[in-house]
């Protein structure tokens, strides 16, 4: 390792905020762009080390340019761990004592998976599913595992139930709230997932903690204790309990943290030429109704362009638009688009809800209850194209045109029998 002469770029992290920044610069300038990953040396998709694990893809697959694509285009990845930063003085230090001079410096390190805090959550056998190197270790471990426990009720849960199901494991998913994911979805949508987790053979505890895990004579696992005093005999458990942002080997850098690096709405520090993007960066002034941390790929995505355009002489301020993000649970896909809150004030927000009565099909639209304005929209089972969403919202439809117009969204006829009809026709009774 080694400095650059003058003006060189360095990015910390390879997921997609900081390879859309790298890709963005190098359409714009021949510096020299340096990017630091300790997890792997080349960007891969993160959410698809599931479909490796379940023999869907080769992990190669997960990477969408091939390993020579960084050398053509003269971006230098290592694969390193940066132990600190002098904000101050622009330089790294690596694990192993080296350090690297920079002239601007990304910080774009993600999240860090949260830790269980009950004993024998260091044994082997115990740990979430959030890097590469999770993949590895849960390869390693799958032939002697029989019964497997997820601990949290989020996406990446949910993703691990599914990879152990699909190799014949038996999951416990334990969840502490009363439904899966309420703290995020309506009670229709909640209740519907859980339904169809239990459908596909996975045992859901609800409002259930894990209050121990015990060793076996190997020193991995061989049971859990939860707060309801039940033994769950298991090999594996699968920690999911959220993220934080990644930002514990900034605290002597001298940049400003929170619970993320604090930023401004252009991205930057508070110190000169250091900026922070995706998972790990928090917004000091966020928009109206979003977080001031968004950990999700197209937030990120934004977040790497917008900054790209900065550092090239076209200062752009970080406008991520409409909230979208979209998951799978097992086979029903969700979508979701603009403000649907999980329990509305109903002096701001009405919601028309819409529930197939033999399918896993579900459409929630909200709307100002004054205006009758489009506000969001949560979809299950059927699929929309996001396009359309985005100019409704940006257009101000009111619930009635959008309803009325559902058709020009609805993109999945080969698949389903189509619901519009159906939808509309239950909206207009409620509107008589």
């Amino acid at each position: 390792m080694k400095d650059f002469p003058k003006k060189n770029i360095v990015i910390l992290g390879n997921g997609i905020s900081g390879i859309t920044a790298a890709r963005h610069l190098r359409k714009r300038t021949d510096r020299p762009i340096t990017i630091i990953s300790e997890e792997h040396p080349y960007f891969f998709s993160r959410t698809a080390l599931m479909y490796v694990y379940m023999g869907h893809m080769p992990f190669e697959a997960t990477q969408p340019y091939e390993n020579d694509f960084w050398k053509k285009n003269n971006l230098n990845c290592i694969q390193a761990r940066v132990k600190n930063i002098n904000g101050r003085k622009k330089y790294l230090e690596f694990k192993n004592g080296e350090t690297m001079s920079f002239d601007v410096l990304i910080i774009a390190s993600g999240s860090k998976p949260n830790q269980l805090s009950c004993p024998g959550n260091d044994l082997n056998g115990v740990h979430g599913m959030y890097h590469k190197q999770d993949l590895d270790r849960l390869e390693s471990l799958s032939h002697s595992i029989k019964s497997a426990v997820i601990v949290g009720g989020g996406l990446i849960g949910i993703e691990l139930a599914e990879m152990l199901h699909s190799r014949g494991k038996k999951v416990t998913l334990i969840v502490r709230e009363n439904s899966f994911w309420n703290r995020v979805l309506p009670d229709a949508e909640s209740k519907m997932i859980n339904s169809h987790i239990e459908a596909h053979g996975i045992r859901l505890l609800l409002e259930t903690e894990l209050k121990a895990i015990i060793p076996s004579e190997q020193g991995g696992v061989k049971e859990v204790i939860t707060n309801k005093g039940e033994v769950i005999p298991c090999e594996y458990i699968g920690s999911t309990i959220g993220v934080s942002p990644n930002v514990d080997f900034l605290k002597d850098s001298g940049i400003a943290l929170g619970r993320g690096v604090l930023v401004n709405s252009f991205l930057e520090t508070n110190l000169p030429d250091i900026y922070a993007i995706g998972d790990c960066a928090e917004q000091t002034q966020p928009q109206k109704n979003r977080r001031p941390i968004e950990a999700v790929w197209y937030t990120g995505k934004i977040m790497g362009e917008t900054l790209a355009n900065t550092l090239c002489g076209k200062r752009k301020e970080y406008l991520p638009n409409h909230w979208f993000n979209s998951a799978k649970f097992f086979d029903i896909e969700y979508q979701t688009y603009g403000r649907v809150e999980a329990d509305p004030d109903p002096k701001e927000q009405k919601q028309f809800y819409w529930q197939h009565q033999n399918k896993n099909q579900l459409l929630r639209l909200s709307y100002h209850p004054e205006t009758e304005i489009l506000q969001g929209v949560n979809v299950m089972g059927i699929r929309m194209r996001h396009k359309i969403f985005e100019q409704w919202l940006d257009q101000n439809k009111t619930l009635e045109e959008v309803v009325d117009r559902l058709q020009e969204a609805y993109f999945d006829p080969e698949f389903s029998k189509n619901p519009i009809a159906k939808i509309k026709a239950d909206f207009a009774i409620i509107k008589q």
